[in-house]
């Protein structure tokens, strides 16, 4: 069962029944298993829209929202309970489960589907729904609506608009509940606790999976299943490759490694990046760009507030990180000039963040009426500026090649300011040198 209450994902599914049009529908699918190889499936997650309208986890299910309903504005389609099934697969909740557990009004077998869903649409004025994110179930759709407009001679009523739900659902999923927040700051502390595990743990002639492995193991003790993406651990030069998941090489004296990781919690996903020196200490250069990094990131956490514009952090950590490219010589030139013309690029090349939430990459617009929107409390984000020199970079002395440095946190907004979820994943020279000192002397 999810962390989040029943009463919450009801109270998700009225507002969202507030906002459609009188007599409509909206149908959303969960998310189809993905086959691995042969008789192997990849680990079930389901579609984060379903989820957060249902709480619900299992394949083969479909809901339905209808407002006004008369026998119920909640519909749920799952599997039938199955004993035999659920001795090899899980257990099921079944329509008595789907009733009882989820908060459904009505819940059929998955396998009438044909048969009962093509009702539920006929005469509906608007179906909300998202084309093209599932297109088996796209083509099942359109099979029943072609149905219903073939017995338009004999009175049936097939809808006459569509509408994509990601228009209302999606912003409502951009304002976390008190609920949410706490989970996902569950899903901060454990990917913290990782991150510090693995300063411990490092050697110089470890491989970076065996770092990895830590990652894992932190999450995985700590009841986080999965994590909330393919972990990046980047050792030296690797860290120049912004989403480098091979994570097989060898890790030297001297290096820097970049650990991008978070894992996920109830759906909920964190999403932190730390880089720190294999050998426990900075190497002047390294500290050099890491110091830069770690002050853009500061100044574009500060921007993070209640009628700050989304893109304050950013324009914040590009001005930083070319004032500062430019004072240690990496760049030449006017500061303004060198904004303008955004040569900063070759070493910073991506966004400052990003929304978070049920999905890294989380939903929602960071444009309303073609402006920037302004930051509201409840909004989620990642804090991440970088600096990455390639390593075959001729236009910079050999001394800075094949330094790679991010830093990421996860920021929420408050009615106040922001509240950093991260926080205790230290980030300072002198904490991270400090804790990796003492771990290797035992203390």
């Amino acid at each position: 069962m999810s962390l989040i209450s029943q009463t919450e994902y009801r109270q998700r599914r009225q507002l969202l029944m507030q906002q459609m049009e009188p007599n409509s529908i909206a149908i959303l699918p969960a998310a189809p298993v993905s086959n691995r190889n042969n008789s192997v499936d990849y680990p079930y997650r389901q579609n984060s829209d379903f989820f957060y309208l249902s709480g619900f986890a299992e394949p083969e299910a479909v809901l339905a929202i209808i407002p006004g309903r008369e026998h119920g504005e909640f519909v749920l389609f799952c599997r039938e309970r199955n004993p035999e099934k659920e001795l090899w697969d899980g257990l099921r909740a079944g329509q008595e489960g789907a009733v009882r557990d989820y908060g459904a009004d009505d819940a059929f077998p998955f396998t009438d589907i044909d048969e009962i869903l093509p009702g539920l649409i006929e005469g509906r004025e608007r179906v909300y729904y998202s084309v093209g994110k599932n297109h088996s179930f796209d083509q099942q759709l359109m099979d029943w609506i072609n149905s219903i407009r073939s017995k338009a001679r004999l009175g049936a009523q097939p809808p006459k608009e569509f509408v994509m739900l990601d228009h209302l659902l999606h912003e409502m999923r951009l304002f976390k509940s008190p609920a949410e927040v706490k989970v996902m700051q569950q899903a901060a502390d454990i990917s913290c606790r990782a991150h510090i595990k693995a300063m411990q743990a490092v050697k110089p002639g470890m491989y970076e999976y065996q770092l990895e492995a830590e990652l894992d193991y932190e999450f995985r003790k700590s009841g986080a299943r999965l994590p909330a993406y393919s972990s990046i651990v980047a050792a030296g030069k690797n860290a120049c490759i912004l989403h480098y998941v091979e994570n097989n090489a060898r890790i030297q004296d001297g290096d820097l490694i970049l650990i991008d990781a978070g894992c996920e919690l109830d759906c909920y996903a964190s999403d932190i990046t730390r880089t720190f020196p294999a050998n426990g200490v900075f190497s002047p250069e390294q500290k050099a760009i890491y110091e830069l990094v770690l002050a853009a990131n500061i100044a574009a956490i500060d921007c993070v507030a209640p009628n700050r514009h989304w893109n304050e952090a950013h324009d914040t950590s590009v001005r930083v990180i070319t004032a500062g490219l430019l004072e240690l010589g990496l760049l030449q030139g006017e500061l303004e000039e060198l904004i303008a013309s955004e040569a900063y690029k070759p070493f910073y090349m991506h966004r400052a963040g990003h929304w978070l939430g049920l999905d890294v990459h989380d939903v929602g617009d960071y444009k309303v009426a073609g402006q920037w929107r302004l930051l509201e409390p409840g909004m989620t984000m990642t804090i991440e500026p970088g600096i990455y020199i390639a390593p075959d970079n001729q236009t910079v002395d050999k001394k800075w090649r094949g330094i790679g440095v991010r830093i990421e946190d996860n920021v929420l907004v408050t009615k106040t300011g922001h509240k950093v979820l991260t926080s205790a994943a230290v980030k300072t020279v002198a904490d991270i040198e400090q804790l990796m000192r003492q771990a290797n002397s035992g203390a």
